[in-house]
């Protein structure tokens, strides 16, 4: 029997999804099969797209899908879940509220990690790149002002250019241009005059994943899920085992 397990509430972009896993996965250092964490992946693809409700340009409502799959993560015994779609935190208290087992709240673990990496005091402009609906919901401003950021929008032209990255690059061609992701975020650093940007979006993840760029100040969302999740996951194991009686 699987236990500690925890649930992966993915297919909000599948690729996404597969990225978040490599990562998990990576970040295990495991040596041997037994070392790789206990999980379960929901590649739920039927979730309709979250920005297109919160804009307002759909009816049809990503609550109940994403809430189905909470209260199956939960009846399966699931000690924790993970949400690896940015946008979907929108739904974020809602679906809690289904639920006794936590879900990682992705924005809030990203913002706590760019505290400690980019302190506010010497990274003061917080640009933000991700979908429209992450944008117009609020769920990053409002923490990045609450730790004392100033939060800046990337504007109507470069918002643009960062939905092309996600729509067309990644869930649209699978084609990742290095290129256009690089002017994308130099437009936000140097022409926005920010000094850390949040990769909002798991679909900017799969970039980053493909071109990482450690000299530039990015704060990558989904690698901080993924190292906050593989350390949950190893406490859990480590608690159990050490619950269990010597024979």
């Amino acid at each position: 029997m699987m236990r500690n397990f925890f649930a992966v509430l993915g297919g909000m972009g599948t690729l996404a999804t597969e990225s978040y896993v490599r990562l998990v996965d990576k970040a295990t250092h495991a040596h041997q099969d037994q070392d790789f964490l206990d999980y379960v992946v929901f590649n739920d693809s039927s979730v309709p797209d979250r920005t297109q409700f919160i804009l307002g340009e759909s009816t049809d409502d990503p609550f109940d899908y994403i809430a189905d799959d909470v209260r199956q993560a939960t009846a399966m015994g699931a000690s924790f879940i993970t949400l690896p779609c940015n946008t979907a935190h929108h739904f974020f208290d809602r679906l809690q509220a289904l639920t006794p087992v936590p879900i990682v709240h992705m924005p809030q673990e990203a913002v706590a990690e760019m505290q400690r990496r980019y302190p506010v005091q010497t990274h003061p402009r917080v640009g933000f790149m991700g979908t429209e609906g992450s944008l117009n919901s609020g769920i990053y401003r409002e923490r990045v002002e609450a730790a004392g950021y100033e939060f800046e929008e990337p504007g109507d032209e470069l918002q643009q250019e960062i939905s092309y990255l996600i729509y067309h690059d990644v869930k649209d061609t699978g084609v990742l241009e290095r290129d256009r992701y690089e002017a994308t975020l130099k437009n936000m650093l140097e022409g926005h005059h920010c000094d850390v940007v949040i990769l909002g979006c798991t679909e900017l993840s799969v970039f980053n994943e493909a071109f990482p760029m450690p000299d530039l100040p990015i704060i990558d969302a989904q690698e901080i899920l993924a190292y906050d999740t593989v350390a949950r996951a190893k406490a859990l194991r480590s608690a159990a085992s050490s619950a269990t009686p010597r024979q």
